[in-house]
């Protein structure tokens, strides 16, 4: 389980789909520069038993993650995790390019991912809690902090910056209050 909190840790302060964390690949990954391009995702093929194929993302359309130092921070070390499994697995290494992996270097099983998020999120007392949250949640943080709509939708990778607003609305809607409230306290400074 431990294996894929980082999964679940990325996947929450990036925004990106399930398909796009499971099929990220390091050649999209620029540590150095603090991005990452999601461009493709990682999806199982219907009516087969666990066979996953690589396909364009929701809207065919890549996009640049800017991430924050303490992602860059995660992927590095599971970079070297990964580094430490091929010394130690040697032969049976599979260099397929994923960032998340199991053990020996194969790319993970949504599946398994998800029963595995459905125990920690049962653990922590949100049982009803679906990996496709941990997205909702990014776009939320990012627009409470004050990320603009267009960098959410960016990020996010909508097709147009109403669709956000139409899904994320009603956090705006509570800034702004949020807002009138700071101008209240504000007006009752200047005014005492």
């Amino acid at each position: 389980m431990k294996g894929y909190c980082d999964l679940f840790t990325v996947t929450l302060f990036t925004g990106m789909r399930e398909g796009e964390a499971l099929g990220l690949l390091w050649d999209c990954v620029d540590l150095e520069n603090g991005t990452l391009k999601v461009d493709k995702q990682l999806q199982l093929i219907r009516g087969t038993k666990g066979q996953y194929q690589m396909v364009p993302t929701k809207n065919s359309k890549s996009r640049t993650i800017t991430l924050a130092p303490s992602v860059v921070k995660i992927l590095r070390n599971v970079r070297h995790k990964q580094l430490e499994n091929k010394m130690l697995y040697g032969s049976a290494w599979e260099n397929s390019g994923f960032v998340f992996t199991n053990e020996l270097g194969h790319h993970l099983f949504a599946s398994t991912v998800y029963k595995s998020f459905k125990r920690v999120m049962e653990e922590i007392g949100s049982p009803e809690t679906r990996f496709h949250d941990l997205r909702h949640s990014y776009a939320v943080a990012s627009i409470s902090s004050g990320d603009d709509i267009k960098t959410v939708q960016d990020n996010l990778g909508h097709a147009t910056a109403a669709f956000t607003l139409d899904v994320y609305g009603h956090v705006t809607q509570q800034m702004k209050q949020e807002s009138a409230n700071r101008m209240e306290q504000f007006f009752k400074a200047v005014n005492s």
